[in-house]
């Protein structure tokens, strides 16, 4: 990645890069949740988006739910998701769904059932396309001692 900078120091041209680099990676997995939730309405019936506005709304508020809200509701769950073996983790998965569907007018989920498969889908649908296009990849760096 070519970076253009002010300051010619190699520090800042690193921050530039890895400013450019979240910036990127946040328009990617708005991408992906926004065709994860327009795929999700072309095969679900119990989901529904009335404009387009909507669909990039809640693709970008699904992002924001999931990276500031489910945390912490994971969290705060854990002895239940230990005793449910994980199962309550898709459960919490479909409560952030409703959620952005309460929030965005014009999107639609016709009842939990419904928004439980489709948060199921829409994060395998999201997982598998982060996967290929290589958004999920992390780089562990190994520091070498002097």
């Amino acid at each position: 990645m070519q970076t253009v900078g002010v300051n010619s120091s190699p520090g800042a041209s690193r921050i530039i890069t890895a400013m450019g680099y979240g910036l990127l990676r946040f328009f990617i997995f708005w991408g992906v949740n926004t065709l994860s939730l327009w795929v999700a309405d072309e095969l679900f019936d119990g989901i529904a988006f009335r404009e387009l506005e909507s669909l990039f709304i809640s693709g970008l508020l699904l992002g924001v739910v999931n990276t500031l809200i489910r945390p912490l509701l994971v969290l705060l769950t854990l002895p239940l998701s230990v005793v449910t073996l994980g199962f309550f983790v898709l459960v919490i998965n479909a409560l952030m769904l409703l959620l952005v569907a309460w929030l965005v007018p014009g999107f639609v989920v016709a009842g939990f059932w419904s928004g439980f498969v489709v948060a199921l889908f829409v994060s395998v649908l999201s997982f598998v396309v982060n996967s290929i296009i290589g958004a999920n990849r992390v780089t562990v760096r190994r520091i070498q001692r002097r």
